[in-house]
């Protein structure tokens, strides 16, 4: 169990597999910000190999530049219904100061975001996925998946908000009080959900042609909306004073034989001074629920929230990184100014009662009312179509990265000429399913909470990457600085619970526990996107490490610090899980000596056996590191071993060595009756080792070595017959200490540091819950011999004061008397044997045996005698643990 006696030889890697970034790192970042992936999981796995035969394919599906690409979908998706249909609302309820002040902070936090989304975006190669992509690239599969999973319910619910939009706006024009055409449609609530499948299943049928053709309308689509609300501004220019008639569905201030007007009287400081403060009314659409600052600004917040338009149709675009930024950064800019004009329009021109009660009061002061139909009816349709495609995308991406294993299995194979058309008709269904919810104001705060929920994640991954100083998170983007992502996190989370606390508290509830879910039974979790938990825990580590000061060290503290070196893997299992129960929570190390000539040309053999000692720590479910060595010696690799493992302040205090005997090696990996089998680890992989190579000389070499280092030192023997039984139903009883140097008995043996290291490590064993059961036993030589046991100077026998000792250190354990002791002393020729003899009759009960180990003789002459005698104590015994301790470990004081 020491070390191979001969090391392992690999092969150079073909010539052919030189990854391109080796060759010519130029070379390399062209063709990368040029191609995608067939398979995106495949990408962030290792070195980068470009398949040319991808150009093609390349080129086919990434067609759309900054403007129809970006621009038009993010200034279309922020517009949607907020800007014909609910400014009335906004301004009538809030006033003209609180609704620049709610567009100011919701403008500060796409601002924030956008950061956050450009650093991302500009920090590498962006597929198809966009804001999903971005994070659960940057946050881990559990993290991202479930992220992804909620930004794609907000896109589902974000699509039903602008289907409710574009039908409330169809009824206000074409229905029976309508502005352009009365009667033409039918009212009500079952005709009003009829209007919405319709609309649903024409972005259905568009959806299936394929987003291309959309995209390619969007530009079209925007200059009509452009032009509506251009006609908007000159009407509210050129009308003057005017009654404009409130809509039938208004019944909280008419009826069927009383019509009520709202005023508008154009451009007038009178007008403005009335609409400057709160005055929250009631919402006619909404059964007449009174409107608070939460419930405006959830429906504000929710016509703004289409700023991951364009990062959705990442995988639609042909560059990325150069055109998500410029095209959001700019729609956020324009659309800013559109809103804060038109509120300042609206608070001059219109009275309260007017915008309280005809939310499409445009319509009446418009001088050609069918523009404000057209553009109402363009940009919540388009933002509802851009919605269900965006959500399609994340849905693709989510199944083909295998978040949620066989469940969205059918989701690639359902995908024709790059369409996802599975995903399309699943997000179909889920948009029809949040339509039975009716009220647009509701589906508008539940939508802005899961945007915001998106918003707050992608703060939250560049927040966690520029703390923890990722040197590869070099953003092209300049203007993005932590304190950004800070605020926009920050901003997100609070304006959540202002919007709605159930539904914030909800989604966030949801989130974790997709997370849960996703960390337990998602195949993706072992995909190597690369996880900012990891470089959030060495950043968080290195600090607390250096913090860590060993000279502040205290023996009320100490915890075993363990070193244990293996020979063969296969052959040790039971030593590696039981010293993984010793270690208390402290350093484990897990040592081993490839021998072989350091300056052998070619590669480290450590090199490919690391990743399956890491895959051996994963299978036993132990908590440990692994360091291996090349050495021409084991005795040379041990030494290397012992001083360079750990770091800072954790350093192994304690050295285990397996026992050098001629014993056949069980393989406990490719046992099927072990319980630590598996198929996993092939002979090729841990070959079992001989120990002929190593002779008695250098083995005791190898442990006055550990002790001139002043570590404590323990050599096990038989632990391949150590049995656990996890369901702490021992057949057995005790865990046996000796606390007699068996080589030169002497009356202090069970006071020095030895037995009561001894002591300690027995203790901490059943301290273990799987231990607890067992009793631990100190066995001492028979009290009437007295041999062993005499009566000091103050007339208290050794027992007493052993009794004494164990009650001050809080060890739970039972003084055994051993009898016979006086056979041992007596014994000539053969007393090795005869204490062999003794320990075994007391082991019919024993699980683990600690035994006192002496230090190995000054006098090399004497080495092998020495190793001889040790041969002899711990032969046939049960799996035995000698131990020399070289420190103070216990403490009586608090």
């Amino acid at each position: 169990m020491l070390a191979p006696e001969a090391g392992s030889t690999n092969s150079p890697e073909p010539a052919d597999k030189t990854p391109l970034v080796g060759r010519n790192p130029g070379l390399f970042r062209k063709i990368a910000g040029m191609l995608s992936p067939r398979h995106p999981q495949a990408s962030d796995a290792g070195p980068t190999y470009v398949e040319f035969g991808s150009f093609a394919e390349q080129s086919e599906t990434r067609t759309l530049g900054t403007f129809a690409g970006v621009f038009s979908p993010v200034t279309l998706s922020m517009f949607s219904a907020l800007i014909f249909l609910r400014i009335g609302y906004i301004v009538g309820n809030a006033g003209l100061f609180v609704t620049l002040l709610q567009f100011f902070i919701a403008y500060l936090i796409l601002v924030f975001t956008v950061s956050s989304i450009c650093a991302i975006s500009t920090n590498g190669a962006v597929e198809g996925g966009g804001a999903y992509f971005m994070i659960s690239r940057t946050l881990g599969p559990e993290f991202g998946g479930s992220i992804g999973t909620l930004f794609f319910l907000a896109n589902i619910v974000s699509s039903a908000l602008c289907i409710s939009g574009c039908v409330e706006g169809l009824v206000e024009n074409f229905g029976p009080s309508g502005y352009l055409v009365k009667g033409l449609i039918q009212d009500g609530h079952w005709w009003q959900f009829l209007y919405c499948v319709s609309l649903n299943t024409l972005n259905l049928l568009v959806c299936l042609i394929g987003a291309s053709m959309f995209a390619k309308t969007t530009v079209f689509i925007l200059a009509i909306v452009c032009t509506c609300l251009g006609i908007t501004f000159f009407s509210f220019l050129y009308e003057g004073s005017l009654e404009v008639p409130v809509p039938d569905s208004n019944t909280l201030i008419q009826n069927s034989t009383f019509h009520a007007y709202g005023n508008y009287t154009g451009f007038h400081a009178y007008t403005l001074l009335h609409n400057f403060w709160p005055q929250y009314g009631k919402d006619y659409t909404a059964n007449g629920e009174l409107v608070t600052f939460a419930s405006v600004f959830g429906v504000l917040f929710s016509g703004v929230t289409g700023i991951m338009a364009g990062a959705n149709m990442s995988g639609e675009l042909k560059n990325p990184g150069k055109s998500i930024p410029r095209g959001t950064l700019s729609a956020v800019g324009f659309t800013l100014i559109v809103y804060v004009t038109i509120s300042l329009f609206t608070a001059f021109t219109c009275t309260a009662d007017l915008m309280q009660n005809n939310y499409l009061f445009m319509a009446g002061v418009s001088v050609f009312p069918p523009s404000v139909a057209i553009g109402l009816l363009t940009a919540t349709w388009s933002a509802a179509l851009s919605n269900v495609i965006g959500g399609s995308r994340v849905l693709e991406a989510l199944a083909k990265d295998n978040v949620f294993g066989p469940v969205l299995s059918f989701i690639p194979r359902g995908t024709w000429k790059g369409n996802p058309v599975a995903a399309v008709f699943v997000s179909w269904v889920l948009v029809q399913l949040v339509l039975f919810i009716g009220s647009l104001n509701i589906i508008a705060q539940l939508n802005s909470v899961l945007f915001l929920l998106s918003y707050l994640a992608t703060n939250l991954a560049c927040l966690g990457l520029e703390l923890a100083s990722a040197p590869n998170f070099r953003p092209s983007f300049k203007y993005f600085t932590w304190h950004t992502a800070f605020l926009g996190l920050i901003g997100t989370l609070i304006m959540m619970f202002v919007i709605n606390p159930i539904y914030a508290a909800c989604s966030i509830l949801l989130c974790l526990l997709l997370v849960m879910f996703l960390h337990l039974f998602s195949p993706s979790k072992k995909a190597h996107w690369g996880s900012i938990s990891q470089a959030l825990i060495f950043h968080q580590v290195r600090k607390y490490l250096l913090l860590l000061d060993s000279r502040k060290d205290h023996v009320k503290f100490w915890r075993p610090q363990v070193l244990l070196l293996v020979n063969s893997p296969r052959s040790a299992c039971p030593l590696i899980d039981f010293i993984n129960d010793l270690k208390k929570g402290g350093l484990y190390v897990l040592g081993h000596v490839v021998k072989e000539d350091p300056n052998h040309l070619g590669p480290d053999p450590t090199l490919d056996m690391q990743l399956h000692w890491l895959n051996l720590i994963d299978h036993l479910k132990v908590k440990a590191f692994v360091e291996l060595t090349v050495a021409p010696s084991v005795r040379d690799g041990l030494r290397h071993l012992a001083r360079l493992s750990g770091m800072g302040a954790m350093k192994p205090n304690t050295v285990v060595l397996g026992f050098l005997d001629g014993e056949c090696q069980q393989d406990f990996l490719q046992s099927s009756d072990s319980s630590y089998h598996s198929q996993d680890f092939g002979n090729d992989i841990f070959p079992l080792n001989s120990f002929s190579a190593l002779e008695p000389l250098e083995y005791v070499q190898m442990m006055a070595d550990v002790l001139k280092m002043n570590k404590n030192l323990c050599l096990c023997r038989n632990f391949s017959k150590l049995k656990k039984d996890t369901r702490r139903n021992w057949s057995k009883k005790y865990i046996d200490v000796w606390p007699i140097n068996f080589l030169n008995p002497g009356e202090g043996d069970a006071f020095d540091t030895t037995s009561l290291f001894m002591m300690q490590l027995a203790c901490i064993v059943n301290m273990v819950p799987l231990w607890s059961r067992l009793k631990l036993r100190v066995c001492i030589c028979d009290e009437a011999k007295q041999t062993c046991f005499s009566m000091n100077s103050n007339g208290q026998s050794h027992v007493d004061k052993l009794h004494y000792l164990l009650r001050k250190l809080r060890i739970a354990a039972t003084l055994y008397p051993v009898p016979g002791w006086n056979n041992v002393i007596e014994s000539h020729g053969n007393h090795m044997e005869t204490v062999n003899n003794l320990i075994l009759q007391q082991t019919s009960d024993t699980v683990v045996t600690f035994i006192y180990l002496p230090p190995p003789p000054v006098d090399e002459g004497l080495a092998e005698a020495y190793y001889q005698k040790l041969d002899v104590i711990s032969r046939n015994l049960p799996p035995t643990m000698f131990v020399h301790g070289v420190s103070t470990v216990t403490s009586t004081t608090l």
